[in-house]
């Protein structure tokens, strides 16, 4: 199978979960993966498991330098991207009211901030025909416990995909978002969940989601690679919401 044959696919945050599973996918398809993220050792380690059709950036999503030195990698060794998926994100459930500066700040410099930017300067480079893909989540439309902040990232994200459909139009540029219900990654450590209570809060999530489990990264990567690809030619503007139903609830 080679859907992506020949594409170049920059992919935020693909050292680890739903990142680094559609980077494994999409390399598989035949694409050339350039993924970002913040530590060298997690990019080294994923950039090993993907193959030799990996290329690693290391830096922060929140500055736009950052996706400067990207776009312009990616131009002096590919010349043009064709896919860019804005994955990178950070999750902080907390109350309204315990929300500190420093959780807001960091919620919206990683997840707007960094999604906004990242396409601002890829876009240049971005081949006519190309596709965006921007990661939102199911918390954007559905209230969940603690996730005021993280919610308004995501919906801006939204904003985002829809206002760039309609400004990219001329060039063709797909802009969709992809929306994760939980999926089984390691953001659950993340969360502060201990292992030793990992299992029940698994079996309390998927109480919660019609199909009765969580999502698995690789469930996620085969939706971005519709989006990705020609299989999705006809497609822009929408929200794909990948959730086994939770938003239905």
């Amino acid at each position: 199978m080679t859907s992506l044959n020949g594409k170049i696919a920059v992919i935020t945050g693909g050292n680890s979960g739903i990142g680094l599973a559609a980077a494994t996918l999409f390399a598989s398809e035949g694409a050339d993966v350039v993924i970002t993220g913040r530590r060298q050792d997690a990019l080294d380690a994923a950039a090993q498991a993907i193959g030799p059709k990996a290329t690693v950036v290391q830096g922060d999503v929140a500055d736009p330098a950052h996706h400067e030195r990207v776009a312009a990698l990616v131009a002096d060794r590919f010349g043009r991207a064709d896919i860019y998926m804005a994955n990178a994100g950070v999750n902080t459930i907390t109350a309204s009211h315990a929300v500190s500066e420093e959780e807001y700040d960091a919620q919206f410099g990683i997840n707007a901030r960094g999604t906004f930017f990242g396409v601002q300067k890829i876009v240049p480079i971005l081949r006519d025909g190309g596709s965006i893909i921007l990661v939102g989540s199911l918390a954007s439309e559905k209230v969940l416990d603690g996730h005021a902040v993280y919610a308004g990232t995501k919906a801006a994200i939204g904003a985002f995909a829809r206002s760039w459909a309609l400004e990219f139009k001329t060039r063709r540029i797909r802009v969709n978002m992809l929306s994760p219900g939980p999926t089984e990654t390691a953001i659950l450590e993340k969360l502060g969940v201990p292992a030793t209570e990992r299992g029940s809060f698994i079996d309390m999530m998927a109480g919660a989601i019609p199909l009765g489990r969580l999502g698995q990264p690789e469930e996620l990567a085969r939706a971005a690679l519709f989006l990705a690809s020609d299989a999705s030619s006809f497609v822009t503007g929408i929200n794909l919401r990948v959730d086994g139903g939770m938003a239905l609830l």
